[in-house]
């Protein structure tokens, strides 16, 4: 998006505020449609922002959708997904939640020996499911967001393969997809490989076996010279050793991916105002009308998101350090290069789609910001922004 169409945004919705770019959405998506096969299907991860709006946007593009709560599954229902492009992954909830799953007809992935145990022992072969495997590969990057490593909390271990077998075997359960995550922003393709690889070698216990579902985790800029996961080539490369290893085996599977933040990520820009420029003895800080409550991904997970001044953009370039307005220390960037930045200039955080709004809260009693979607040519409000009686919700005076 221009910076002419930001500001425009700014002043008719205030500041903070969420947009998203269509666009940008739609490019990210074809892009993944163009580089696999027909048989490879793309399953939006909700997770990374679930305005209702984002979800049938997404729908109508002919995605399908990744859930991990039974609440998540029913916006998608509400979004017009339909059951069977529904995939419910949750992790550590009770077997009434996964019930409740399977009373919505969906598809349902189990992450762990004791679900996977009741499941069996409840409804044996009756429903079919998908068995997410911990394959302990370390993806690289942050730790935090790594979910495939021999410490995660995500999915069976390979090394527990004789379990389930066994488990499968007692109760006669129907597994008609291997599910693995090895993490986000993961910046070498051969991880997907990797596990493609384990994937294809455990599928020998599974003879009901329809669907390989390899996650996700590809990788967008966030910096100017960060890459971009090339989904081109990663494409070749996994059907080439799908085709090899049909070839060898006679078994052919449908592919399925689980993009987030490669779809909405790079549509987000999150619209702030400086509030106050406070120069210390030794840093000058730009203190902006929002904070981690808003987007906690720099404080969380030491993220980067670029910043820049659209309201002064030739100004000369200073350093500064931006901060929000939590009573929290709530540094969103450190000795920052930015156009000289004056009180009441709008500041804009790029890369901000996912994982923005959606882990935003109330700290402090702040009101979270409206959403609004840029969708041809025009500013659409998806989200009005908090009032004071949102902070009471659902709270009841017993005094």
């Amino acid at each position: 998006m221009k910076s002419k169409e930001l500001l425009q945004i700014a002043t008719e919705f205030g500041t903070p505020a969420y947009v998203y770019d269509a666009e940008s959405i739609k490019n990210q998506y074809e892009k993944l449609t163009s580089s696999f096969s027909k048989r490879t299907k793309f399953f939006y991860a909700a997770k990374a922002l679930t305005n209702i709006n984002i979800l049938k946007y997404l729908k109508n593009l002919g995605a399908s959708l990744d859930c991990v709560s039974i609440n998540e599954v029913k916006l998608g229902l509400r979004a017009g997904f339909t059951k069977e492009k529904i995939l419910f992954t949750p992790n550590c909830v009770d077997l009434s939640e996964i019930e409740e799953a399977m009373q919505l007809g969906v598809h349902i992935n189990i992450d762990n020996i004791s679900i996977l145990e009741q499941f069996g022992n409840k409804y044996g072969h009756s429903y079919p499911i998908f068995v997410r495997i911990n394959p302990h590969i370390y993806a690289g990057g942050n730790h935090k967001i790594s979910t495939g490593h021999i410490d995660s909390k995500f999915g069976i271990s390979i090394h527990q393969m004789r379990h389930i077998e066994r488990v499968m075997k007692s109760t006669n359960l129907n597994v008609e997809g291997l599910h693995m995550h090895t993490g986000s922003e993961i910046k070498d393709p051969d991880v997907f490989l990797q596990a493609m690889d384990i994937m294809l070698e455990l599928s020998e216990h599974f003879p009901n076996l329809k669907y390989l579902d390899m996650g996700s985790g590809f990788k967008i800029p966030f910096q100017d010279d960060d890459m971009e996961t090339d989904v081109k080539d990663l494409g070749k490369k996994v059907e080439k050793a799908l085709a090899n290893f049909s070839a060898e085996t006679g078994r052919k599977f449908e592919l399925w991916f689980e993009p987030g933040k490669f779809l909405v990520g790079k549509s987000g820009h999150l619209l702030v105002k400086a509030n106050v420029i406070k120069q210390t003895t030794a840093t000058v800080f730009v203190g902006v009308n929002s904070g981690f409550n808003h987007l906690i991904r720099p404080m969380f997970y030491e993220s980067y998101h670029k910043i820049e001044n659209i309201s002064n953009p030739s100004g000369a370039e200073r350093i500064y350090t931006v901060v929000g307005n939590i009573c929290e220390t709530d540094t969103f960037a450190w000795d920052r290069k930015l156009n000289e930045v004056r009180e009441g200039d709008i500041l804009v955080f790029h890369t901000a789609g996912a994982y923005g709004f959606e882990m935003s809260s109330n700290f402090n009693s702040r009101l979270k910001p409206a959403e609004i979607l840029w969708l041809d040519g025009k500013a659409h409000l998806i989200r009005k922004r908090d009032e004071f009686e949102d902070l009471l919700r659902n709270q009841i005076e017993v005094l």
